[in-house]
This record gives C-alpha cells, sequence and structure tokens, in this order.
C-alpha cells in the first residue's frame, strides 16, 4: 500500500522533495512505426462476463524487434509509444532497434507449424556479436497489463547492463505526458490515463526525463549511467521517457517487466502487481487457452488449410489478426490495422486514430472472412454495430439526409472523416443479405432491422440526397459518388457502382422478407438501370490506354461528370499533376464480377484486362509488377491501386508519405498485395464459369500464383502490408526489397481477410462474395 499512496501523492503534485529532470518539454513527439511484425491482444468470448467489462483491454504491436504502439481503453487510444532495452557492455552502448537483427515468431504453434495465439517470441542477435535478446510478449486476458519476458545472454564471455526504456505517449498524444520514480516503479500519466511500469527483480537503478534532454537514453550517452536524481518531470508536462537499470548480466539471466493501465495510478499499479503475482506460466496459458479456444470453433480451418500453399501459417495467423482488430468497448467494431501509416515520421501532438477506425468497406471485408472462417459471432456483433455509424438525426452534428454510412468513425462512433462513399453505404446491406441467407440471422431479425437500417440506406442509394455534417453540404445523385473507395475522386466509378447495385440487390430480397413490395420493385428498379447505364458512364472507347486493335474500351478508374469520353481531369490529389480520366485504369472493374453483376467473360472486362496487365505503359501509370522472391523462380503478380497514384513514399529521395506536411509531385503509391487477391477471385470466377467449372489444373494455377503471393507478400510475422515496394525510385537507404512491406501500415485488416476469402472461395469452387440474386439478374455466361 506504500507504493499505491506514493504514487497517488506524486500525481497531486506532493513529491517537492524528489529531482526534477529537466528540458521541458522535450523533443516533438512522433508516432511509432507502422511496419509491425506482430499484433496481439487478449481474446474474450462474447458475453463471458455476464455484462461487466472486458478485463483486458490492451492491444499492443511489435516493430523492428521491439514493442511498439499499445493500446488501452478503446483501440485506437494510443498509452505508449514503444518499449524497449539498451545494453551496456565493455567499449560500447547499443540500443536493440538499432543495432540487432530481429526474428518473430510465435510461442504457442501446432505440429504444423500455424500459429494458435497471439504470444509472441522476438529473438534480436546484436551485431557486434556480445549479446542476444530474447523476449517474450503477450497480455494478461484477467487485467489491463502488458507482459514482456526478456532473456539476456552476454556472449564471449562479458557482461552487459540491460537498460529498460519506455516511452510513454498518454491520452493518445506524446507531448502533455508527466512522469515519477516511485518506490522503484516508473509511473507516467496524463489526465485520466496512467501506466505503471514494474519488474518483477526491481530496478537498481531508475529515472524519468524528458526526451531529447534527461531521459534515460540521453543520460546514459552522455554519463554512462542513470541520473538518480531524476525521479520526477515536476508539474511541467512535456514528451516524457522511463527509463530502468535491470541487474547486470553474466552468461544470461531473464527478467519479467510488466506495464500496467488504468484510470488512476491506483488502477495501474493494481493491475501491474496482479499479473506479477498470478505469474509468467500461469498469464501465458490463459492467454493462449483464449485464442486457442476461439480458433477451435472454426470449423472450416483445417480445410482451408488444405488450400494455402504455406501450409496453413498465414491462414491461421490471418484468422488471429482478423478478430483482434476488434474493439472490446464496442462488440463487432472492426477497425483497418493497428497501426498508423508512416506513423514515426508524423506528429504525435494530437490524437489520431490513424488506421486505427472504422470504414464500413474494411470493416465489410473484415466481416465476410470471418464469416467464411467459420465465426459466425463476430459478424453478427459488426451487423448489429453498423447502426452505430449510420447516418440520421441522432448523429453529432447532422442537419442533412441521413441513410448513408459515415465515412470513417471512431469506434464509438464519433465522426472523424465525412465524405459520402456510396458503396460503404451498399455494403452493410450486403453484409446483412449475406448473414440472413446463412442462417446468421433470423427471418424476425431482418422484419426488426429493415425499417431501422435497410430502407434508410437502400433509399439513399435510389434517390440520394443532401449531406450536412460538418464540411460536407454536398448533394448525392446515384449512382455518381462524392468519393470512390480510394476515397480521393467524385464521379462514376465501376467498383462503386458494382457495390450498389449488388447492395440494392440485397436490399429489394430483404425488402421482400420484411413485406415491402413496393421497395422490391423501386430497389431492383433502380439496381436496373444502373447496370442498363453502366458501360455508358464508365467506359471510354476512345482512351489513350488502349491497345490500337481494341474496339471494346476499357473501364476507367472513375469518370467524374459520367462521360467517359470527354477526356475530364481528375481532381489534384496526394501531390499528382491531373491528367485526363481516360489516363487512370485500376481493378475495381474487377468488383463487378466478384459481386455478380457482370460476367468474367464479358468484352469490356477482357479489354480493360489488358490494360491493366499492360506493364509497358509509363512508369507513372503503369499499375501491374511482377515479384521474384530468393530460392523461388515463380513471378508473383503485384497491383499499384491505380496509374499516377501518389499515396507511398518519395520515389526522389525516399522520404515517407508526406513527411513534410504536405505531399509531393514525386510521391508514388506502391503495389497492394490485396489486389492480387481480388485478381485471383476473378481468375476463380473466369475458370468456374466454364463448361464443367473449374479444372484442377487450373485451381493449382490460383493457388500457386495469387495465393502463394499473399503468402510471400507476408512478413516473417505472419503480417501483411498494405503496401510493398515495387523497385521504383529512390528507398531513402532503408534497404527495402521488392515484394516486401513499406513503412505504410502493417498488418492491413483488408489484405489479410482477401486471403482468407480467396480460400474459401478456392474451397467452395466459387467466389465467396458473389450475390446469386445479382448474377441471376445480371451476369450472362462468357
Amino acid at each position: 500500500m506504500a507504493l499505491v499512496a506514493m504514487l497517488l501523492a506524486s500525481t497531486m503534485g506532493t513529491t517537492a522533495l524528489a529531482g526534477v529532470a529537466p528540458g521541458a518539454p522535450g523533443q516533438a513527439a512522433m508516432g511509432a512505426y507502422a511496419g509491425k511484425t506482430g499484433i496481439g491482444t487478449a481474446y474474450h468470448a462474447y458475453g463471458a462476463q455476464a455484462g461487466k467489462a472486458v478485463p483486458s483491454r490492451v492491444w499492443f504491436s511489435l516493430a523492428k524487434g521491439v514493442v511498439t504502439e499499445t493500446m488501452y481503453g478503446l483501440i485506437h487510444e494510443v498509452q505508449l509509444r514503444e518499449l524497449k532495452f539498451a545494453i551496456q557492455g565493455e567499449g560500447f552502448l547499443d540500443v536493440e532497434d538499432a543495432d540487432t537483427d530481429s526474428t518473430t515468431s510465435y510461442l504457442d504453434v501446432d505440429a504444423a507449424g500455424r500459429p494458435r495465439s497471439l504470444a509472441y517470441r522476438v529473438a534480436n542477435k546484436a551485431r557486434n556479436g556480445k549479446y542476444e535478446i530474447e523476449k517474450q510478449v503477450f497480455t494478461d486476458p484477467a487485467a489491463d497489463t502488458l507482459v514482456v519476458r526478456v532473456t539476456v545472454r552476454a556472449l564471449k564471455g562479458g557482461t552487459v547492463t540491460p537498460y529498460l526504456l519506455v516511452d510513454p505517449q498518454m491520452a493518445g498524444t506524446g507531448g502533455g505526458d508527466k512522469a515519477d520514480v516511485i518506490d522503484g516503479a516508473l509511473h507516467a500519466y496524463e489526465g485520466g490515463r496512467h501506466l505503471v511500469v514494474r519488474a518483477a527483480q526491481g530496478f537498481k537503478a531508475a529515472s524519468v526525463g524528458f526526451v531529447g534532454a534527461s531521459d534515460g537514453l540521453s543520460q546514459l550517452k552522455a554519463g554512462g549511467k542513470l541520473d538518480a536524481d531524476y525521479t520526477t518531470t515536476g508539474d511541467k508536462a512535456g514528451n516524457v521517457a522511463l527509463a530502468g537499470a535491470l541487474a547486470p548480466v553474466t552468461g544470461e539471466a531473464t527478467f519479467d517487466i510488466v506495464v500496467g493501465f488504468g484510470d488512476s495510478a491506483k488502477a495501474a499499479d493494481a493491475a501491474a502487481s496482479a499479473t506479477l503475482k498470478r505469474g509468467h506460466d500461469a498469464v501465458l496459458a490463459a492467454y493462449n487457452a483464449g485464442w486457442e479456444g476461439y480458433q477451435a470453433k472454426l470449423a472450416p480451418l483445417p480445410d482451408l488449410a488444405k488450400e494455402a500453399m504455406d501450409g496453413g501459417k498465414l491462414l491461421y495467423a490471418s484468422a488471429l489478426v482478423l478478430k483482434a482488430q476488434e474493439d472490446k468497448t464496442h462488440p463487432g467494431a472492426l477497425i483497418a490495422s493497428l497501426s498508423a501509416p508512416w506513423g514515426d515520421t508524423q506528429k504525435a501532438d494530437k490524437p489520431a486514430t490513424g488506421y486505427k477506425a472504422v470504414w464500413p468497406r474494411d470493416f465489410y471485408q473484415c466481416a465476410m472472412a470471418l464469416l467464411a472462417l467459420g465465426d459466425t459471432d463476430t459478424p453478427k456483433a459488426a451487423l448489429s454495430y453498423l447502426k452505430t455509424i449510420q447516418v440520421g438525426p441522432k448523429t453529432p452534428g447532422n442537419h442533412g439526409d441521413g441513410g448513408w454510412f459515415l465515412q470513417k468513425t471512431h469506434v464509438d462512433g464519433t465522426p472523424e472523416w465525412v465524405g459520402v462513399q456510396l458503396d460503404q453505404t451498399a455494403m452493410p446491406l450486403m453484409l446483412a443479405w449475406r448473414l440472413w441467407r446463412n442462417g446468421v440471422i433470423s427471418d424476425a431479425d431482418v422484419a426488426a432491422l429493415y425499417p431501422s437500417m435497410v430502407k434508410p440506406a437502400a433509399d439513399f442509394l435510389v434517390k440520394g440526397g443532401t449531406a450536412g455534417i460538418g464540411w460536407n453540404k454536398e448533394t448525392i445523385r446515384p449512382p455518381a459518388t462524392q468519393q470512390e473507395r480510394w476515397e480521393e475522386q467524385a464521379g462514376n466509378s465501376p467498383s462503386t457502382t458494382a457495390a450498389v447495385i449488388a447492395g440494392l440487390a440485397a436490399a429489394a430480397e430483404l425488402a421482400g422478407q420484411a413485406g415491402d413490395e413496393a421497395a422490391v420493385k423501386r430497389y431492383y428498379a433502380a439496381a436496373d438501370a444502373y447496370s442498363a447505364g453502366l458501360e455508358k458512364a464508365t467506359v471510354t472507347t476512345n482512351g489513350q490506354l488502349a491497345p490500337k486493335e481494341s474496339k471494346a474500351g476499357y473501364y476507367l478508374r472513375i469518370a467524374p461528370t459520367g462521360q467517359p469520353n470527354a477526356h475530364t481531369p481528375l481532381a489534384v490529389r496526394n501531390g499528382q499533376q491531373a491528367l485526363t480520366e481516360d489516363a487512370y485504369v485500376d481493378g475495381g472493374f474487377l468488383e463487378l464480377v466478384r459481386y455478380g453483376v457482370r460476367a468474367p467473360g464479358d468484352p469490356v472486362i477482357k479489354a480493360s484486362l489488358a490494360v491493366l496487365d499492360d506493364e509497358t505503359l509509363p512508369e507513372n501509370l503503369r499499375v501491374k509488377y511482377t515479384f521474384h522472391f530468393d530460392g523461388d523462380t515463380t513471378a508473383y503478380p503485384g497491383w499499384r491501386r491505380y496509374g499516377n497514384d501518389g499515396y507511398g513514399e518519395d520515389r526522389a529521395n525516399g522520404a515517407n508519405y508526406a513527411v513534410s506536411g504536405t505531399s509531393t509531385p514525386t510521391q508514388r503509391g506502391r503495389v497492394w498485395p490485396l489486389l492480387t487477391g481480388e485478381r485471383g477471385h476473378y481468375e476463380l470466377a473466369l475458370a468456374a464459369a466454364r463448361p464443367g467449372g473449374a479444372k484442377p489444373a487450373e485451381v493449382n494455377a490460383i493457388r500457386t500464383t495469387y495465393v502463394r503471393a499473399l503468402e510471400r507478400f507476408a512478413n516473417q510475422g505472419l503480417m501483411i502490408p498494405e503496401q510493398v515496394w515495387d523497385g521504383v525510385g529512390s528507398d531513402g537507404g532503408r534497404g527495402y526489397k521488392a515484394g516486401a512491406g513499406t513503412d505504410s501500415a502493417t498488418p492491413l485488416a483488408w489484405a489479410h481477410a482477401e486471403y482468407v476469402k480467396l480460400l474459401r472461395s478456392l474451397h467452395d469452387g466459387g467466389v465467396w462474395d458473389m450475390y446469386a440474386p445479382v448474377a441471376v439478374r445480371y451476369a450472362t455466361k462468357p
């Protein structure tokens, strides 16, 4: 109780006798590196706590061999930027993320090496050959704590001293924190968010300070030891850091570190103490048991693994990764990624979600993938959650028409971006129909859902409306969208129109079940009209990218005015020059086949593929690239989002996206692995549409090309990146390898979902996302 009392005293400013660290407020705070090699959290079944709060609301991530952004509370609320070790030895001071070579693996795997839990082993080998660090990282299912067991090995007969370095980012920012050393524990806080770091063996010395001025690493570099006088950062807030010296190591030693989180110093310390009392082995066993139990409920998992090329390793990891990226306060709230793109070069002076937020499009992909895995509980919770982010009279700040779904929100429904993307309004309808047809929701559920969510959304897809929230006051006239799936351009988009037609067909079927026959006719009439006008609004027949012998034309990425032969310039985005609409092609038209709007052998589809796959196009317009990996002679395909994409690293100097705060003309969007999955689905649809269905050789070709490509794009921790390096331009000395992830964002849930769905599609012999009412009504045989 003495520690708790002293911690509470410290937060009330009663530590006047303690030595105050100088240098407030410290260096400007930055976010965390986004290329994760692992993410983790404890698994909790719905209703396991009988209405009580989930006992563990902590998520962590790994990158470069260290613990990176760690969240407590809601899934986007970062409290810890980084936790790592410095190693001091005879004549050297190393920091593990800069001076070691790291490998990440899973602690709990089955006999085939497939992950069963999101508990990790991180092994870091010193480049100077004088030490090794091995860490086990996981959370406690029974407490708001992060557990790190570290084993340090001194090599070549030497002695090394490990120092724990902790960089808090309390309440989601790095510039408003305070810190104390109290009774040997490290404590940081801002407002009502606290963390306490305790070592089972205790710290031999401890210190706090301001980053770049008086933090522990700065002290070690300057004087070779921690300054025992720096026991508080005082009354001034800033970018603080915590440091604790562990016992010198000759040979090998193991230390248990626990970070407790809470809404008070008392709660954070109690959580850390409880985890330490339970002990490493018991906590790890409980953590693993939770995830093993979840996987055991996924009945299709073993059969889907047979479609994989790696024995199922990426599949088993993907099942865990998709489920882990769900908030625990708001069940069903599925986020895009447990990372912030290019986070380490983005300022952390204000709270920001990055990709730790809800986009209905990414959300749909994840829910459908989880359903493909045999998880019915999460998609059902997801469908229920969607009401939270549908615009209506109760949406904060809304004065416009409702029915559509917000572009991007916090998991609690707080609006963040308010553009209207019609595919994101259609996809909830598609998910609802699919869950109904799969027996996940009942006829009675449909009757209740129809008037409250389905009808308002479908009505918006028919007649549109005027937005009235935040900056957005525009009138939307479907099927033209304010933003397409890349969130950058307005107009008629093939991918958006595909979703809108499928969404309206789904709504019509649900309306029929609910007894609203007038709506059935209205929704199908609108879908029919959108389908009939599709080519006229999105296919150019005089575009600059078409092969001379082609007469079919090709689908544009988007036609701003719905007149694809008008050569209308697109809006300037990501610093790129505005080219005319016919200079842009992307793979979004494949969604027309995926959902059943057009047959895979449709002439315009085939002609558009020729343009999409043209590797002789100028580098800025080229979309397709092929990759070769070490020890593998296969050429694996990958695609950029679209030609002239600027959402990526600067090709002139390798700088991260918008590192200066503004986009530059030399930025370049790279290859997105999820698009390889989309293409695999198309190739399966094409093969399955032929008489007799897909032949074994065709299925095997899809597996060895598209499935294997996604497995090769994944990193050592089995995380699939948002973007991989395409080899164009400078990488800024980062040493990127072609086909390996960039610093954008890893893991991307959508990419994992695409991989899972491709395996399920191969298993079933047909595309998982195909909507039968759509295909029957619109697609004709090739």
